[in-house]
């Protein structure tokens, strides 16, 4: 515990048990307490100690919470490790040149109260404390760059097209669908409540909604929302509604595949049997992630920050409090039961 001098503070870390099949439990993953120094070691080059205080749930990280034979674009969990993730942090010590005591900052960081960085360079600090310190978990870090990156580097919208959005309430769902309509385009999305429904319509502005769920036919679902097709699809979610969404495209159609969510916990992934629309249609259809993007990341806050203080974007997030909440905020994710961007408080305080 912590001394006179405070070098050593107490460290309450979330771990992973074990590698996870099928849905991940909260029983998969430990709180644990451990200790750290709040010295750098001596030594150190270019490191930073970081005081955690929001951490950013995000489906991407069901991956690593299995082990992979093939190469993925990011590395698996070690079980008795902590989880790491993005996160927002204040720096309470530095070797690194570019960080001080005091900074603020948004990146990569352990799913504890302190982490020891030695990795800075995938942390970006913050310049811009008139908004919402939180917001660095959502509109204003990743998810918010790929729903930029996706929506207006990749997919090229114009005034006037049909844009569709599934998994429309979450982190990059609600941004994409506001992002649409500041185009001018016309926008539904999907979600999986009707609390997420009515979200979609009374608060992001969205031309149309739908429950996933109470639809027995997707194909029916886009032919009624869209009768002339669809220009733009924001891909969030996979199989059977991907498979749909290619019967359902306008010629020259541009798909931003941003995630699978519903293919995550399945032990063998769903085929997808309608490809062959990408020729007829020339479809263009491209995986991306948002670090690729991340040059432009002053480009987008030029852009949104705008917006967001002129109260233009809306960002709705649901917060867990406390770090003993991680594991349960987290694998909430894939039961959906999160409404708008998911993220703890580290202190709960």
């Amino acid at each position: 515990m912590a001394g006179a001098d405070q070098e050593a503070v107490r460290n309450k870390q979330v771990t992973l048990k074990h590698y996870v099949s099928g849905f991940p439990k909260e029983s998969d993953m430990s709180v644990v307490t451990s200790s750290i120094s709040l010295k750098i070691p001596q030594g150190s080059k270019d490191t930073v100690l970081l005081k955690n205080i929001y951490l950013s749930c995000d489906p991407y990280m069901r991956g690593r919470m299995s082990k992979s034979d093939s190469p993925s674009f990011v590395a698996p969990f070690q079980p008795g490790s902590p989880l790491n993730g993005y996160g927002v942090a204040k720096v309470v010590g530095s070797t690194h040149p570019n960080y001080e005591k005091g900074d603020l900052v948004w990146g990569f960081t352990g799913y504890e109260e302190y982490s020891l960085v030695t990795s800075p360079e995938l942390l970006i600090k913050i310049q811009h404390t008139d908004v919402p310190l939180s917001y660095y978990s959502g509109i204003l870090g990743m998810p918010g760059m790929t729903a930029y990156a996706g929506f207006h580097e990749i997919c090229s919208p114009k005034k006037g097209e049909y844009v569709y959005v599934s998994a429309a309430s979450g982190a990059v769902g609600q941004l994409v669908g506001q992002f649409a309509k500041l185009v001018g385009c016309y926008v539904v999305g999907s979600a999986g409540s009707k609390e997420k429904v009515d979200l979609l319509m009374s608060k992001f502005g969205f031309d149309g909604a739908f429950n996933y769920k109470e639809e027995p036919d997707f194909d029916a679902a886009l032919k009624r929302y869209f009768p002339e097709g669809i220009d733009i699809y924001f891909e969030n979610v996979g199989g059977k509604m991907l498979d749909a969404v290619l019967l359902n495209m306008r010629l020259r159609g541009r798909i931003a595949v941003c995630g699978m969510i519903s293919q995550y916990n399945l032990e063998k992934p769903e085929g997808v049997h309608n490809l062959m629309q990408v020729v007829g249609k020339r479809i263009r259809m491209e995986g991306f992630l948002a670090g690729d993007y991340y040059h432009l990341y002053s480009k987008y806050l030029d852009m949104i920050l705008p917006f967001i203080k002129e109260g233009r974007m809306k960002y709705v997030e649901d917060v867990a409090e406390g770090i003993e909440s991680a594991p349960a905020a987290l694998v909430g994710l894939f039961s959906g039961k999160n409404v708008g961007k998911q993220l703890v408080v580290v202190d709960g305080k």
